[in-house]
């Protein structure tokens, strides 16, 4: 009750708030917030370095060789992928091809940002494996579309409902028929609600050897911080969608606004908005996390925002809720939107699942909500790991990530 009452008070604070802003304020962006101790950083122009890809940028500069490819949804997003195709020796890939993806506010650069033995990707390549990464929709190196562009309000009008349908199908099959073989799947924080939510319905599954989820996302009833409860609460991605502040850009000026408005009501510590929200990374080097920062994290949609807050809010994994019975009947032909069923999952696909103690957006007693669902799968195609210091971003920038969660991801894939 007392998580309500500070969201009520704080959805009239940023409501009022917002009726004082132009819409178009949030194309802008903030140029004083400081990278170091986790805020957003100063630029998140996404045409400032789009003609130089993820290959050129950041796979062939430490001496690996790749390839860019590009695959079109049945709705029309045109995707990035990158193929690594032989470890930095130069030993071609031998074993089955493996997709990642990343999570929200990223693109495939996540998989790189450490040295080539600390970073997935290329830890992947290197021992064996035909490496592929894919960025979603609406990020930087995936801006583009068949007859929409980013300025208009048509494109932003999609949820994690049209990335698990349409981004991880399109993602799996071009993969599967560029390769000629089924591929295992990689995912981290919204890439595992995709694969969740793909697989649950069946969707891709003859494609797949397996997935493994990094922080799994499926439920998010029971995240423990005041700060990110309240901002679900507050109806905060409501009032933007109302407004018509379609593309939901973190450092942009609306929604830096917003951010301090929730620290200021909830008096959160905000100094890292990442641990205040993800939890407090036990093993990521401040290198990694200024080069992560001044990446820049990835434009979504506001719609987006406002499915997972539904999620915080009705502790259901659920398709889109339009708001009414009637617009969820126009929508799906009955008056509530229809469940993903964890429990649909084929029971022996095989699952690894990886998530730590200090995740405050993956928590252990949501991630126990996940695996009560999955109690009946076969035991000996469900590995799950724990790991009490590693919170949400340690999964995919920690030094130690090799060791701790790689090692042992690398095992289960090369069973299965």
């Amino acid at each position: 009750m007392h998580n309500i009452n500070m969201a009520n008070t704080l959805t009239i604070c940023i409501v009022v708030f917002l009726l004082c802003l132009s819409a178009d304020g949030a194309r802008k962006v903030s140029h004083t917030i400081n990278t170091r101790n986790g805020r957003f950083p100063k630029s998140l122009d996404s045409s400032s370095d789009s003609d130089v890809g993820i290959c050129q940028s950041m796979v062939e500069t430490v001496g690996y060789s790749c390839e860019e490819h590009t695959v079109t949804t049945s709705d029309g997003y045109i995707l990035s992928l990158q193929r690594i195709p032989a470890g930095r020796s130069g030993a071609q890939a031998y074993k089955p091809p493996v997709l990642l993806q990343h999570g929200i506010f990223a693109d495939a650069s996540t998989w790189l940002m450490n040295s080539p033995d600390q970073s997935l990707g290329f830890i992947l390549a290197d021992n064996g494996y035909d490496v592929w990464l894919v960025s979603t929709r609406g990020t930087k190196y995936s801006s583009g579309h068949t007859s929409l562009s980013t300025s208009d309000p048509a494109y932003w009008n999609w949820s994690w409902d049209e990335l698990a349908a349409n981004d991880l199908s399109a993602s799996v099959q071009y993969v599967h028929d560029q390769t000629g073989q089924n591929l295992h799947y990689v995912g981290h924080s919204l890439g595992t609600l995709m694969a969740l939510a793909a697989i649950s319905k069946q969707q891709s599954v003859n494609m797949l050897r397996s997935a493994a989820l990094l922080s799994p996302i499926a439920y998010l009833n029971q995240i423990p911080t005041l700060l990110g409860k309240a901002a679900a609460y507050s109806l905060i991605g409501d009032a933007l969608y109302w407004l018509g502040v379609d593309e939901f850009i973190p450092g942009g000026e609306v929604v830096a606004k917003f951010m301090n408005a929730v620290c200021n009501v909830t008096n959160a510590d905000c100094s890292s908005l990442t641990s205040a929200i993800a939890g407090p990374p036990c093993c990521v080097s401040p290198s990694t996390m200024d080069a992560v920062m001044n990446h820049g994290p990835q434009p979504t949609s506001t719609k987006n925002m406002l499915h997972l807050a539904q999620m915080v809010r009705q502790g259901t994994i659920a398709m889109y809720d339009y708001g009414s019975a009637d617009g969820n009947n126009q929508h799906y032909g009955q008056p509530t939107p229809p469940v993903y069923s964890m429990s649909n999952i084929v029971n022996d696909f095989p699952l690894f699942l990886a998530h730590g103690g200090q995740d405050y957006l993956s928590d252990p007693v949501d991630v126990q909500t996940l695996m009560s669902s999955l109690q009946d799968h076969d035991s000996n195609k469900l590995v799950v790991l724990f790991t009490e210091e590693y919170a949400h971003l340690d999964y995919v920038f920690a030094g130690n990530a090799n060791q701790v969660v790689y090692d042992p991801l690398m095992a289960f894939c090369n069973l299965n």
